[in-house]
Order: structure tokens, then C-alpha cells, then sequence
């Protein structure tokens, strides 16, 4: 359910879109565009009628979506910042225990120091 509504909400947000572009500001004229026949285009009461109409009606969809759609995630629970709230225990391994160290080899015997040579 919550898909399609997405879905119907998307489309919403595109046809808001255009309906609010298609709409001509303060004082432009129509009848520029359209060759003066701007009134039999969108019907007898002209364009600003029926895209006012049309621009309320997908904004009542749009807000009844959005609505639903908040309400949907909040019943849930679900939450973008629910996992980065709590940090994440890493497992500490403990370092290995070193090896107990090799028997001292035997010592050799002292040697007694060499005599000097003499250079002949």
C-alpha cells in the first residue's frame, strides 16, 4: 500500500509542477501565445479558471499523500537516525598471550683474550 501511494505521490509532484508552470503570472496575456483565441482553448472561462481548479485539486492530493505517507513511517518506527543514535559495540579480541620464553642455551666458556701478535 504504502508503494502505490508513493507512487500516486510522485506523480502528484510532477503534475503539480507543470500545472503551476503552465499558469500565466500578473498581467501576461494568452492571447500572445494562442493568436488571441486564448478563451475557446481551456473553455469559455478562459485558462485561469480551470488550471486554479486543477492546481487545487493535485495540491489536496499531494498534501492527503504526504499526510499518509509521514503517518505510514511513523507507525513503524522505522528511522533514518534510529541505528546512528546508538554506536555499535565493536568486540574487543585480547591480544594473544606471549609464548613462555625459550630455556637460555648454554653459555659458552670464556675464552681468554688472544696475545698480541708482533709484526716481524
Amino acid at each position: 500500500m504504502q508503494i502505490l501511494i508513493t507512487i500516486v505521490h510522485v506523480i502528484a509532484c510532477i503534475v503539480l509542477i507543470l500545472v503551476v508552470l503552465l499558469q500565466a503570472g500578473k498581467g501576461a496575456s494568452m492571447g500572445a501565445v494562442f493568436g488571441g483565441s486564448s478563451q475557446t482553448v481551456f473553455g469559455s472561462s478562459g485558462p485561469g479558471t480551470f488550471l486554479g481548479k486543477m492546481t487545487t485539486a493535485v495540491a489536496i492530493v499531494f498534501m492527503l499523500t504526504s499526510l499518509s505517507l509521514s503517518y505510514s513511517v511513523s507507525r513503524k518506527g522505522n528511522s533514518l537516525m534510529e541505528g546512528a543514535a546508538k554506536p555499535v559495540a565493536q568486540k574487543t579480541v585480547p591480544a594473544p598471550k606471549p609464548a613462555a620464553p625459550p630455556a637460555p642455551a648454554a653459555a659458552p666458556a670464556p675464552q681468554a683474550p688472544a696475545a698480541p701478535q708482533t709484526a716481524k
